[in-house]
């Protein structure tokens, strides 16, 4: 039955990450077809489906509906954490949004994280600041991953609040944030692609800071660092092949 959902490759990823009998949340669940999926695949799971917008919302109400899932799958209508009560879910989703976002949403409701054990995000762009708020906030990068789909490299991070140990070293940290501490080990052919692409936008930034009346010092500085760790990395894979 669940292959009635025609989840994303990056939703897949994601729904693999999550225990058997999870209780979670998926903020911006859109059609929520993730919660749907994964109560279908393990009848054990629960979960909210969060979404801030009324058309996306009354999607997901039918999606629920037209599964069966009323009595799994509770649809809530607001804005990031504010639809959970406290002490509520052990496991959060947020996907398919920028790492800014995300950040936000994860910062605001940090009242809402008593009982979340798990939190797994899907930044589409800057997963770095998603990597740096949980490094702040005692969440521990376990998994991560990387992969193309439709012509967009999606990164996907799983943090949990345990006794995991951290895969961060103190010489490397800013580097391991930028890249992801596994990412950086695994290195796919997405993930050399990505900063390839992020090497030439980042090259064309630069020229335009160093053209200008008034130079930022501080963030030329960083960027020239941050060009020459991507350097690197391309430099590796030249190696490879």
């Amino acid at each position: 039955m669940s292959s009635n959902i025609n989840l994303s490759e990056r939703l897949k990823k994601v729904s693999s990450l999550l225990p058997k009998g999870a209780f979670f949340a998926d903020i911006g669940s859109d059609h929520a077809y993730l919660p749907c999926y994964v109560c279908l695949q393990d009848h054990s799971s629960q979960a909210i489906a969060g979404e801030v917008n009324v058309g996306p919302y009354e999607s997901a109400v039918k999606t629920v509906k037209q599964f069966n899932m009323n009595d799994r799958i509770d649809v809530r209508l607001g804005n990031g954490l504010a639809v959970l009560e406290k002490e509520e879910v052990d496991q959060l989703v947020i996907a398919g949004m920028g790492g800014s976002l995300i950040r936000s949403i994860l910062e605001d409701g940090r009242d809402k994280l008593g009982s979340v054990k798990q939190i797994i995000a899907q930044p589409n762009i800057d997963a770095r600041s998603v990597r740096k708020w949980f490094l702040d906030n005692d969440y521990i990068i376990e998994n991560e991953g990387i992969l193309e789909e439709n012509g967009h490299i999606y990164e996907i991070l799983s943090a949990k609040r345990d006794d995991t140990s951290s895969p961060y070293q103190d010489e490397l940290l800013e580097r391991q944030l930028l890249f992801g501490p596994y990412l950086m080990k695994d290195r796919n052919v997405a993930f050399f692609k990505k900063w390839r692409h992020e090497y030439e936008k980042l090259q064309r930034v630069l020229l335009q800071m160093e053209g200008a009346k008034v130079k930022d010092e501080v963030k030329i500085k960083q960027f020239t660092q941050e060009l020459k760790w991507m350097e690197e990395i391309i430099n590796d894979e030249n190696k490879d092949h």
